[in-house]
């Protein structure tokens, strides 16, 4: 089956709104792989607003299952990267004060940066992926950098499957099969739900992970963390 990560930033940012320790972010990441989730993802930021580095080093000895740390690869990123030595760390090309992902990488353009960091992490035995558009180019570009992964950004997937159009799946297919072809890992993530999950995953070929935060999050306030954690897991089979 398709592999689940859930992103916890939502729940630092609870924590951080007040101050103190509530909801205990090691905790609730506890649960969640008691719950069954096959991971947890990380994507702290420079100014720390929600996952603080500390928070990257603390769940290091808590992540039993697969830890994923996503980031701008920015030499703060790469130190604490190399620090905390999660099972894969995903390169996101993040501006400084963006509220979420916004694009994937032009793995043309960036292709030597993206080369030299991804064999920095290879080298101390961490999986690499790249966040990307899907876009043949872009994907045959990541295969050029070395990376063992992609990750397929998928905030237009869920847009377009929300206004009914299923046709929106199609990209993210042709980018799947090329990637498959070319030997590369396929993971995905963002704006993925309850909705449109199952969906998604029944139609790209080779989904080894996705990466579920905002969404999960926000459907276990009404249905429960445990009860959620299980419904994708449900919809991964």
């Amino acid at each position: 089956m398709t592999k689940l990560s859930v992103n916890i930033n939502k729940i630092a940012t609870l924590r951080n709104a007040r101050g103190g320790n509530v909801p205990d972010l090691l905790q609730v990441a506890k649960d969640i792989q008691k719950f069954g989730a096959h991971g947890i993802t990380i994507h702290p930021r420079p100014d720390e607003r929600h996952i603080r580095y500390q928070d990257a080093r603390d769940l290091k000895s808590i992540v039993y299952t697969e830890y994923n740390i996503e980031g701008n690869p920015q030499h703060n990123f790469i130190d604490l990267v190399l620090e905390c030595k999660p099972t894969q760390v995903t390169l996101v090309p993040d501006a400084i004060g963006a509220i979420t992902s916004s694009a994937g990488w032009d793995t043309i353009k960036n292709q030597a940066y993206l080369t030299e960091v991804i064999a920095e992490f290879q080298r101390n035995g961490i999986r690499t992926s790249i966040f990307v558009d899907p876009v043949l180019e872009m994907v045959e570009g990541a295969k050029a950098t070395g990376t063992d992964r992609i990750e397929l950004y998928t905030e237009e997937f869920a847009h377009q499957y929300s206004l009914g159009n299923k046709n929106g799946i199609d990209p993210y297919v042709k980018a799947a099969v090329l990637a498959n072809e070319l030997g590369l890992g396929i993971n995905a993530g963002h704006d993925l739900s309850l909705d449109n999950i199952q969906f998604f995953k029944e139609n790209i070929p080779g989904l080894l992970e996705v990466s579920i935060g905002h969404a999960l999050i926000s459907e276990a306030l009404y249905l429960g963390l445990d009860n959620v954690v299980n419904m994708y897991l449900q919809k991964l089979k």
